[in-house]
């Protein structure tokens, strides 16, 4: 049997040379450019794309009229604005921004999320007072059944069973549940003033409402089969939105009137931290590494930026008019 050559010395000189300098290029070679932070313009239709790296608006993205929040679809391959007033959906590449499609025909998408298991997405229709139920086949939609909910629907909750969809009533004071499989109501129970953003807690069976209308969060245990009121938690006026601060024992929700984010603690239902945010807070997001919290600043055509280790507001960058929902690929656990 013949066996290959030993390298001679040269030959593994050269080797080890080209291993050296390819070494070196790795080594040098600039870090892959961070995602990009997207910011809604709700009174110009347009998207502000900010670099994290600058804190600049490097691009503005037109969409369709009023764009209010934005969602990742589960797979995380497209980030898609909801256009409000224009009636469609606005699929764009989260790593690079460019639009990838425009869905027509979804009638006044305001608030928008998909099931965990990707077989549902639901929008809210805050103006003109309906719900609208989808099946998602990992590309199309589908309207399954539109639900008279009540006055203006505002914000949604969908269980980590994919069963159940919760929204609230921001002008008849209301949280109702829609059973996703048959698209029926479940129940409807009376809230506080102005309900907007739901945040599910304890696997699900309790839900935290943030009232605008009022000062602070209503927590609502819905494991029974009717919904009961057990408690409020005071964090500022004009309580609205939530996020997950991503380790798992705390949320964070904006006081839009009170100018603050609140931090609430999951174990005690109480507040933990509070952060000054001028401009009226409103939506956020979370950095991977759990150090940054993004908050789009609604009276003052702002992004925020607050560093979550000092406690403080670092930064504003300028975008559009009426800033509201905010989103970026590189973010912390949202559940």
């Amino acid at each position: 049997m013949r066996f290959p050559a030993r390298p001679n010395g040269r030959f593994s000189a050269f080797l080890f040379s080209c291993l050296a300098v390819w070494v070196a290029q790795a080594a040098t070679a600039a870090p892959r450019e961070a995602p990009p932070i997207f910011v809604l313009n709700s009174l110009d239709a347009s998207v502000s794309v900010i670099d994290p790296a600058d804190w600049i608006e490097k691009q503005r993205i037109a969409t369709g009229k009023e764009p209010h929040h934005i969602y990742m679809t589960p797979d995380e391959k497209s980030v898609i604005v909801a256009n409000s007033a224009g009636d469609s959906l606005t699929f764009l590449n989260p790593r690079t921004a460019e639009v990838q499609r425009v869905v027509y025909g979804i009638i006044d998408p305001y608030q928008l999320q998909f099931s965990r298991d990707m077989k549902w997405f639901v929008t809210a229709g805050n103006r003109l007072n309906h719900v609208d139920i989808y099946r998602w086949d990992g590309k199309d939609l589908k309207l399954a059944k539109r639900i008279a909910s009540g006055k203006t629907p505002s914000h949604i909750w969908i269980d980590n069973t994919s069963t159940i969809a919760y929204v609230t009533m921001q002008d008849s004071d209301e949280l109702i549940a829609i059973d996703l499989p048959t698209q029926t109501i479940r129940w409807r129970v009376a809230t506080g003033a102005m309900p907007a953003d739901i945040f599910g807690i304890h696997n699900d069976k309790t839900l935290l409402v943030g009232l605008t209308g009022s000062d602070g969060v209503q927590v609502f245990d819905v494991a029974g089969a009717e919904p009961k009121l057990v408690g409020k938690i005071p964090t500022g006026k004009g309580a609205h939105a939530f996020r997950s601060a991503g380790d798992g024992k705390s949320v964070f929700v904006s006081n839009r009137v009170a100018n603050t984010i609140s931090r609430i603690d999951l174990a005690t239902l109480k507040v933990g931290a509070v952060y000054p945010v001028p401009g009226g807070p409103d939506c956020m997001d979370v950095s991977a590494d759990g150090k940054t919290l993004y908050v789009t600043s609604r009276w003052a055509k702002k992004l925020s930026v607050v560093d979550l280790v000092n406690n403080k507001l670092v930064r504003q960058v300028n975008v559009g008019r009426s800033p509201h929902g905010v989103w970026t690929l590189d973010h912390a656990k949202r559940i």
